[in-house]
């Protein structure tokens, strides 16, 4: 079998299982592991998929920058984002995370809404302008322009020195091995930071995000209270992450 052959092949068993073993797919072509290994080093090179201990899983899609992901899932985004805004309750402190899903959320809050709104996110904080009742405190730092999101040792502190009810946390990829993973390292330590300043964290992942994986793992799929997903995502994907322990919650897209 040729390289291009073989490499098709990848890519054909990881769409059609979700994951590629390299022991599994050494053994189904006669090759030796270090081959099928080379091959997923390659792909990954390419941005066809992401490495993981054992073989590959999909690449999170969610990895382009902001405005492209403007117009990635939108109808999805726009239902969990209803939906998630559902949840904040008058007189909480919650965490709204970056992300074009997060933005979503911040326009649907009810225009009567009272509560503290804390995010990192120029794009979110300018949703909430005409919230008059929504105190909106805006954390600061480097600002990591590919997720329009602040970033550094200034924002860590400051998220430090608060206790937030909810953690509404966007991600580039949710697996049940992989765990809650994102593009950036120091993205994804700020998600972290997050996660533990909050009493619970609600992820928010439209439907390409399941099942995916980026690079660097924010935290294991069990750190998270629940997972809001929009009524497209098919319940073969989100099955191992009910059985990882994680409550999941569908958005009703209406």
């Amino acid at each position: 079998m040729l390289t291009r052959q073989r490499k098709q092949h990848i890519l054909s068993v990881l769409q059609r299982d979700g994951n590629v073993v390299a022991k599994s797919l050494s053994e189904e072509l006669a090759l030796s592991e270090d081959t099928i290994r080379r091959d997923l080093r390659e792909l990954a090179a390419e941005g066809l998929l992401q490495r993981v201990h054992g073989g590959a899983l999909p690449l999170a899609r969610a990895e382009a920058d902001f405005a492209g992901r403007l117009h990635l899932a939108t109808a999805e985004k726009v239902a969990i984002g209803r939906a998630a805004a559902r949840l904040v309750r008058a007189g909480q402190v919650v965490f709204i995370d970056g992300g074009t899903t997060a933005v979503q959320m911040a326009r649907h809050l009810p225009k009567n809404l009272r509560a503290t709104v804390v995010t990192h996110s120029p794009s979110v904080a300018v949703e909430l302008v005409g919230h008059a009742d929504v105190e909106v405190v805006l954390i600061g730092g480097r600002l990591f322009r590919h997720s329009m999101v602040a970033v550094g040792a200034a924002a860590m502190d400051a998220i430090s020195r608060i206790h937030a009810d909810t953690c509404f946390l966007g991600v580039t990829g949710v697996h049940a091995e992989a765990g809650l993973t994102t593009g950036d390292a120091e993205e994804a330590a700020i998600k972290r930071a997050l996660m533990a300043a909050a009493a619970e964290t609600v992820v928010l992942a439209s439907s390409e995000k399941i099942g995916a994986a980026s690079a660097w793992m924010v935290n294991p799929v069990s750190a998270a209270t629940r997972l809001l997903v929009s009524p497209e995502t098919p319940e073969t994907a989100l099955a191992p992450l009910r059985k990882a322990g994680l409550d999941i919650l569908r958005s009703d897209g209406g």
